[in-house]
């Protein structure tokens, strides 16, 4: 039986076009392991594969969840063990592609046991986020826990809180938490690619595809998910691309600047995507030609 293959990459690199083609040529199945095309909401804003896209293989964990839940790593974690057993029971190879490294490490390195952690302390920490914003609790954070404060970035507001919950309960890093665990999956059992396109043709491929998500109803999206007047912590209402739409459809900005905005936020998301390869996935081969044949035979290459 052949091992998992793990593809991760930058958002717009062509991840899921390589899960598609070697889905097609082993008879693969395609698991998301991208933390916003969970989301039913956004299939055009998050650049979910098209019906015409599922069609050819099957594809699991996408758009699954309601933007009204806080869909987390744990659970993430949970759903794909789930689908990959299931998998392996009609003798398939799982296929799991997405641009979220903790989904992968939670994979390949283990998920730590995280103490119960009272609702009501949750729930002031989110409004102070709503009164104060994410950046001071961050603040807070690097008083209690400078070292995950380093880690997250300032506007974080999930993770911020997380940690926070943590400390806050147990007195304790949710470093320390996270320093005991095992892997979900053994070595043995999966092979990993990471794809590493030129940064100034993904970039410039980032820009075009947000054009063309206008032109395919991003904004309709936007607009019947604002509509819905969800918790402004939720993790689908970051969505890249989201925030400055709801701006402009509320007409604080134009359509012009809103798609800017979305374009930067995105390429800034693509970078931090680089770093986490880089410093997380050290030892996972890279693929840094874009030509769909050559990356497919690199591929099928590592299951080999």
């Amino acid at each position: 039986m052949k091992p998992l293959l793990l593809i991760m990459g930058p958002t717009a690199s062509g991840k899921s076009a390589l899960a598609l083609a070697v889905a097609e040529r082993i008879g693969g199945e395609i698991v998301n392991a991208d933390s916003m095309q969970v989301y039913r909401d956004f299939r055009i804003l998050t650049a979910r594969p098209s019906l015409a896209e599922e069609a050819q293989a099957p594809h699991h964990l996408y758009g699954h969840v309601d933007a009204a839940e806080r869909y987390s790593t744990g659970r993430w974690l949970t759903d794909a063990l789930a689908a990959i057993a299931q998998i392996r029971q009609r003798d398939k190879t799982p296929i799991l592609v997405g641009g979220t490294g903790l989904y992968f490490k939670a994979l390949t390195h283990g998920l730590a046991e995280m103490p119960d952690i009272d609702p009501g302390l949750r729930a002031a920490l989110q409004a102070r986020v709503e009164k104060e914003g994410a950046s001071a609790l961050h603040a807070a954070l690097s008083r209690l826990d400078p070292q995950t404060a380093a880690r997250l970035e300032p506007n974080d507001a999930p993770r911020i809180i997380r940690a926070l919950e943590v400390i806050e309960t147990t007195g304790e890093s949710i470093a320390s938490f996270q320093a005991h665990t095992r892997p979900a999956v053994a070595p043995s059992e999966w092979r990993g690619l990471a794809l590493t396109p030129d940064r100034a043709a993904l970039y410039a491929a980032i820009n075009r595809r947000f054009e063309n998500m206008l032109e395919q109803g991003a904004l309709e999206e936007v607009r019947a998910f604002a509509a819905r007047n969800l918790d402004s912590t939720l993790p689908a209402v970051k969505a890249h691309g989201a925030p400055a739409l709801g701006a402009y459809l509320r007409g604080e900005v134009s359509l012009e600047s809103a798609a800017e905005i979305g374009q930067r936020d995105t390429r800034r998301y693509a970078k931090r995507q680089f770093t986490w390869i880089a410093n997380q996935m050290s030892d996972w081969p890279r693929i840094t030609e874009t030509d769909l044949a050559q990356r497919c035979a690199t591929a099928l290459h590592s299951l080999s």
